[in-house]
C-alpha cells in the first residue's frame, strides 16, 4: 500500500517538475519526492522537519489550515513567509474522497509554477494541475480504503475491549479473522495496548492511523473509571514567609506543583493494539506511543491561527509555527504483553491505568509501562471517591505548596534533608510547613498509619 502512494507521488512530481510530499489529514508523512539540486532554501525548515520527523508540528498544521486547506476542493497556493520557516511557496492539493478530505499533497514551487493557473472561479486548470489533481482523488481513494479497513479492526476491537466476560471468546474470535484476512496477523505473537490519554474525538469522519511498525488496530474509548474530580499541576504560590532560609531559598523553586482539585468529565481515549517482536520486548509500543503522542489528537486540536482578522492574526499564526511546541498535555500507558486475544480487556486496563498515572505524575510520564508505576497501580484500580475527609482542607488552592511540601516530604520516606533538598528550602521552614499540615489535617506525621493515609489521599487527588 506504502510504495502505491509513493509511486503516486512521484507521478505527480513528474507531471509538475517540482519536489512533492503526500501528508495525512493529521500531517504525518505518508510519502515524498526526491529534490534535485543543492539549494538549501528548497528544502525550508517544514519541509525538513516533516521528512526526518515523519509529520509536522501543530502549529505547523494551524498556520497551513488558516489557508482553507481543510474545506478546499481545488488546488490551492500557499505563499512563502521566512518568518514561519516557509522559504518556498507551495501549491496544496487536497486529497478527497466522495467529499472527504484524507490528505494533502504538497508541491515546492521554486518559481516556475507562480504562472500555473489552478483554475477556480469559472477558469479552467492547466493540464498539468488537472492531471495532478486526478491522481490525488486515486489517493484519495486508497486512503479511504485503508480507513475503511482501519475503522472495521478498530470497531472490532473496541467491541472485544467493552465485551462482558462471557462474551470475549467470540469478540477475540471476530478480531483474531478479521486481522489475519487483513494484515496476514499469525495468531500466538505476543500483543501489547497502548493508551493515550486524552484523545480528540472532534471529528466525525476520523482520518486514517499513521502506518506504523507494528500498529495493528485502534480505537477510541471513554477514559472512565476517574474520580469525579480530576488535579492539574498548580504552580507553587506563597504560602508564608520563610524568614527561617537564608539567601531567599524559602521558597519551592519554580516549577515545582502541588495538587489541585478541578472538576472535569472522562476525557476519551486511544486504544493501539500493537504487534511485539517475538521475544515481546516492549520496543515497538514505545515506537508507536511516542508517535501518536506527537499527533495534534494527543491532548487536544491547536488554537487556530485564523488569518480573517488581519495582520495581528497572520503575525500570531507566524509566532506558533515558529515555536513548533507540544500539541498538548498527554500521557500513554502501556499494559503487559499477552499472547491471546482474550486477555486485551485486562491489558486495555493496565494501559489506560498507566496513562492516567503518568498524567498524574510528571516523573513517570509522559510514556509509563504499568508494571513501573508503583503504588498507582493500586491507586488506579479503586473506585471514585471523595478526598478523605482529614485530608480535604489540604487540598485547597490556598495550601498548595503546603500540600506539595508534604508530598516531597512522604516520597523522600519522611528525610527532612532529603526533602529539604529537593524543595530548596531550609530544614526550619520544612518543620514549620510540616507542623501546619498537621495543624490543618489533625495527623501525626511521626505515625506511620497517619503517613499512609495522607500519602496516599495526595497520589489520589492526582488522579
Amino acid at each position: 500500500m506504502r510504495g502505491d502512494y509513493q509511486q503516486l507521488v512521484d507521478e505527480i512530481s513528474a507531471a509538475l517538475g517540482a519536489p512533492a510530499t503526500l501528508e495525512d489529514r493529521d500531517f504525518g508523512l505518508i510519502a515524498f519526492g526526491a529534490h534535485e539540486g543543492d539549494d538549501d532554501e528548497v528544502m525550508d525548515p517544514v519541509r525538513t522537519r516533516s521528512i526526518l520527523q515523519r509529520r509536522s508540528s501543530a502549529a505547523v498544521r494551524a498556520w497551513f489550515e488558516a489557508f482553507g486547506i481543510a474545506r478546499a476542493k481545488t488546488a490551492l497556493r500557499i505563499p512563502p513567509d521566512p518568518a514561519a520557516g516557509v522559504f518556498r511557496g507551495r501549491i496544496c492539493l487536497p486529497v478527497r474522497h466522495r467529499g472527504i478530505v484524507h490528505g494533502y499533497v504538497w508541491l515546492l514551487d521554486d518559481g516556475h509554477l507562480t504562472d500555473l493557473a489552478l483554475g477556480g472561479r469559472g477558469a479552467p486548470p492547466d493540464p498539468r494541475i488537472a492531471q495532478a489533481m486526478e491522481t490525488a482523488a486515486r489517493i484519495g481513494a486508497l486512503l479511504a480504503d485503508e480507513a475503511r479497513a482501519g475503522s472495521e479492526l478498530g470497531d472490532l476491537l473496541r467491541e472485544l475491549l467493552i465485551s462482558e466476560p462471557a462474551g470475549r471468546p467470540g469478540a477475540a474470535a471476530a478480531l483474531r479473522d478479521a486481522l489475519r484476512d487483513t494484515l496476514r496477523f499469525t495468531p500466538g505473537v505476543p500483543l501489547a495496548l497502548v493508551a493515550v490519554l486524552p484523545w480528540d474525538t472532534s471529528d466525525t469522519d476520523v482520518a486514517p492511523l499513521p502506518s506504523l511498525p507494528g500498529l495493528l488496530a485502534a480505537c477510541a474509548l471513554p477514559a472512565g473509571g476517574g474520580p469525579a474530580d480530576a488535579v492539574e499541576p498548580a504552580p507553587v504560590g506563597p504560602d508564608e514567609p520563610d524568614t527561617a532560609a537564608p539567601n531567599g531559598k524559602g521558597r519551592g523553586r519554580a516549577g515545582d506543583a502541588a495538587v489541585r482539585p478541578r472538576p472535569t468529565g472522562p476525557a476519551p481515549a486511544l486504544a493501539a493494539l500493537v504487534r511485539l517482536r517475538s521475544t515481546g520486548a516492549l520496543a515497538p509500543a514505545h515506537t508507536v506511543a511516542e508517535h501518536l503522542l506527537r499527533s495534534p489528537r494527543a491532548g487536544g486540536t491547536p488554537a487556530a491561527a485564523g488569518r480573517s482578522g488581519g495582520p495581528a492574526d497572520g503575525q500570531a499564526g507566524r509566532g506558533a509555527a515558529r515555536a513548533g511546541g507540544p500539541a498538548g498535555q498527554g500521557a500513554a500507558g502501556i499494559g503487559i504483553g499477552t499472547r491471546d486475544l482474550a486477555d486485551l480487556p485486562a491489558t486495555w486496563r493496565e494501559a489506560l491505568d498507566a496513562a492516567r498515572a503518568a498524567r498524574a505524575e510528571p516523573r513517570l510520564g509522559p510514556i509509563a509501562q504499568w508494571d513501573a508505576i508503583g503504588g498507582y497501580r493500586m491507586l488506579t484500580a479503586l473506585p471514585a471517591a471523595a478526598p478523605d475527609p482529614a485530608i480535604g482542607p489540604l487540598l485547597a488552592p490556598a495550601h498548595a505548596e503546603l500540600a506539595r511540601t508534604a508530598e516531597v516530604f512522604l516520597d523522600c520516606a519522611g528525610q527532612a534533608s532529603r526533602t529539604a533538598q529537593a524543595l530548596g528550602i531550609h530544614r526550619q521552614t520544612l518543620y514549620y510547613r510540616l507542623g501546619r499540615v498537621e495543624k490543618l489535617t489533625g495527623l501525626d506525621l511521626d505515625d506511620g498509619e497517619h503517613r499512609l493515609l495522607l500519602h496516599m489521599a495526595l497520589k489520589a487527588a492526582r488522579l
